[in-house]
């Protein structure tokens, strides 16, 4: 078991998404509990990328529940149509928010965020299990490159959803 990520601190995202994505592959290889391996990802996310708030929901019961996370105090329940972790999951795609204070419904979990970028999770069916939500306490920090990491992340952990 790996007990610290190699990564250059100096290198754009780009970079260090790449340069992660193989040790996250391997630190969740020979693990299948799913709340370990969601919580080594969300510490590894924080840690390389210094984001705000990195966490996990999951699709329980019919609606968006807390799983692993990284960060401040976080919201517990989300409805599958609310908010801009329900938007990436109802419509089982990504999305990038520059200012949360302008997305119609944001749900304020942490006064701190102004910026998100969500990722859905999927089973190894395709089905959508959940989301991967990110938050920066910056305007306008995410873009392309981040949706790009953040889906090649979460696609090993598809086996285990």
């Amino acid at each position: 078991m790996a007990d610290s990520v190699a990564f250059t601190a100096s290198a754009d995202r780009s970079v260090r998404y790449a340069e992660i994505l193989p040790q996250i592959e391997a630190l969740i290889a020979d693990e299948s509990d799913l709340v370990a391996n969601l919580a080594n990802v969300a510490a590894v996310l924080k840690e390389v990328l210094g984001f705000f708030w990195v966490g996990f929901y999951l699709a329980k019961d019919g609606e968006l529940v807390l799983g692993p996370f990284q960060g401040p105090l976080a919201c517990t329940r989300i409805a599958f149509d609310k908010g801009v972790c329900g938007h990436s999951f109802s419509n089982a795609a990504p999305i990038v928010v520059p200012n949360v204070d302008e997305f119609p419904g944001h749900i304020a979990c942490a006064s701190a965020s102004r910026s998100e970028v969500v990722v859905p999770l999927f089973d190894a069916s395709g089905t959508i299990a959940g989301v991967l939500d990110v938050d920066s306490d910056r305007l306008d920090d995410f873009s392309e490159v981040d949706v790009v990491g953040l889906m090649a992340i979460v696609k090993p952990l598809a086996k285990l959803l």
